[in-house]
């Protein structure tokens, strides 16, 4: 199977162009669609995000086709699993991304709106406007839907793109972004506003994070090797989408059937993903009756539990933990469990194991739930809800482009605003500065 892309080159075809002119190139082709397409009108963008939506829907098969090929080639490997099912494109799945797509297509377009505006004493009018960022680089691994997800809202928030999957995506990414880049470019959006880059050379990632003539943003999605490349390369402003390290804490007060309804979901419904639950924290005056129950169900759900020597000591099913357990993002079924003293020890343990992304608080007290959210440091922090709703599908944000823990511009889930910057605007009358 070969499929053409708007950058010329297909995945089985060789080239004798060189990484630094071929990555300058597509740099910028980008740069020049990132102008005409702020100005671009919300009809047309969501028109062809309908279209890019219909054409996946349409080509599922030959999408199929394509992720077998990476499938085939990753292995199956016991150690591959999570990455792996990251990688796979079911047909529920290739539906989803088109899904997707039109969420963001009924999405309020964020582009010239102005948050407020105010007069000085000279009658000039000052206002802020909100602009797209013009070109945006996301460099991810693993996930196909990724290539869907990062196009559309780029488009619908008028920023061209520069996609760079990882290479045990390349077949699934390149068919994705061709049927993307076709369909908008007849719906009337400029070539280049979805830039695939489709060599997989390793070598080529630290060409793209010196752009910072044409790309005005880099978003890195994967693992720590991966973000490690990234801030040590970029002299582009990155905004980073690091590691989850999740945790739950199930209070004294926690409701147990509510409490065993959200970590079960947490960590079983979809293990492979950054806000599932990697780490449970139990107070120990609920363990002895919630905490063996509850790890029998996990390990029949052939969850692996990895407990401290309270929880071994209340479960006969729960192994040891290992010295680097706490702090690790599994990303299978695997947990690990601590009997605390009380809610202090449970945000003592996240404020030295966590990664700041998703935490979560199991209680009826609602004192505590409030102290809760407010003392623990993370993008996002729930109560009595399952970790696997940061996200911006559940947010309400449409499809996500990732969970940011970054601390400056934009943290958690970024949907479309997110992908926004300000600008300010003066009206004048002939004012001048004394």
């Amino acid at each position: 199977m070969r499929f053409e892309h708007n950058n010329e080159v297909s995945v089985e075809e060789a080239t004798p162009i060189l990484l630094p002119e071929y990555v300058t190139g597509l740099v910028r082709q980008a740069k020049q669609a990132a102008g005409r397409l702020a100005t671009l009108s919300t009809i047309v963008k969501n028109r062809a995000l309908l279209a890019m939506a219909e054409a996946l829907e349409q080509q599922k098969e030959a999408l199929r086709t394509a992720n077998e090929l990476d499938l085939e080639a990753f292995g199956s490997a016991p150690g591959k699993q999570a990455m792996a099912d990251r990688l796979r494109l079911t047909t529920e799945r290739i539906v989803e991304m088109a899904a997707g797509l039109r969420e963001v297509a009924a999405l309020q377009d964020p582009l010239g709106d102005m948050s407020k505006m105010w007069t000085r004493p000279n009658v000039m009018q000052v206002g802020r406007i909100r602009v797209p960022f013009g070109v945006i680089g996301i460099i991810y691994e693993s996930r196909p839907n990724v290539t869907a997800d990062s196009a559309a809202l780029c488009l619908k928030s008028g920023n061209a793109c520069v996609l760079r999957g990882g290479s045990e995506a390349i077949h699934s990414n390149t068919a994705i972004a061709s049927i993307l880049s076709e369909a908008a470019e007849k719906a009337g959006v400029p070539s280049g506003a979805i830039t695939f880059v489709g060599r997989p050379d390793r070598e080529l990632i630290p060409l793209l994070l010196k752009q910072d003539r044409h790309i005005d943003l880099i978003i890195p999605r994967g693992g720590e090797s991966l973000m490690r490349v990234v801030t040590e390369h970029a002299t582009i402003p990155v905004m980073k989408h690091d590691a989850g390290v999740c945790h739950i804490y199930v209070d004294v007060d926690a409701d147990p059937a509510m409490a065993e309804r959200v970590c079960f979901n947490a960590k079983v419904q979809r293990p492979s993903t950054c806000n599932a639950m990697e780490t449970l924290l139990v107070h120990q005056g609920i363990a002895r009756q919630w905490l063996a129950p509850f790890i029998d169900k996990l390990v029949a759900a052939k969850v692996e539990v990895r407990g401290c020597s309270k929880t071994c000591q209340l479960s006969p099913l729960a192994n040891p933990v290992g010295e680097d357990d706490f702090g690790r993002e599994f990303l299978n079924l695997t947990v690990a469990v601590k009997v605390v003293k009380n809610v202090d020890e449970a945000m003592d343990h996240i404020a030295q194991y966590g990664s700041h992304h998703t935490e979560a608080i199991v209680t009826s007290d609602y004192p505590k739930a409030m102290r809760f959210l407010r003392e623990v440091d993370a993008s996002t922090v729930l109560v009595n809800a399952s970790t696997r709703l940061n996200d911006g599908y559940q947010f309400g944000l449409g499809a996500e482009i990732g969970i940011s823990t970054s601390r400056i511009h934009a943290r958690g889930p970024m949907g479309l605003e997110e992908l926004t910057c300000f600008k300010y605007i003066v009206l004048g009358s002939g004012q001048i500065r004394e």
